[in-house]
């Protein structure tokens, strides 16, 4: 088994969480359940499909750990997750960081060599 098939339960987690957001209608109910909690017929509305496609990715967005679901006698919304956003952009920053980092050495290199 090489390095590239051992994966670790979060590098799963976030091959989870980076392919549900790859789908439009699910960044969009992620958009809209940034503004508080919706129902799935709430969050269908602006989509052309059915409530049943809506259920499925809000199924998804679930199991990718991004929102939940609670129950308030026969209405179930959907709420984000604080945590797993946190994870996903915990994770993201990291590598901006690094990048940044990079940028600033370069730019201070270039401005010595301006300098001289």
């Amino acid at each position: 088994m090489n390095w590239l098939t051992m994966k670790s339960d979060r590098d799963e987690w976030l091959d989870r969480a980076f392919l549900a957001l790859a789908d439009p209608v699910r960044r969009g109910i992620v958009a809209r359940l940034s503004r508080g909690p919706a129902t799935v017929n709430e969050l269908a509305e602006p989509f052309d499909i059915t409530k049943q496609a809506v259920s499925k990715h809000i199924q998804v967005l679930e199991n990718a750990g991004l929102i939940t679901r609670s129950r308030d006698g026969q209405r179930r919304p959907a709420h984000l997750d604080p945590a797993g956003l946190e994870e996903l952009t915990g994770w993201i920053d990291k590598y901006r960081l690094d990048a940044e980092r990079r940028y600033r050495t370069l730019d201070a290199l270039l401005e010595t060599i301006k300098e001289n």
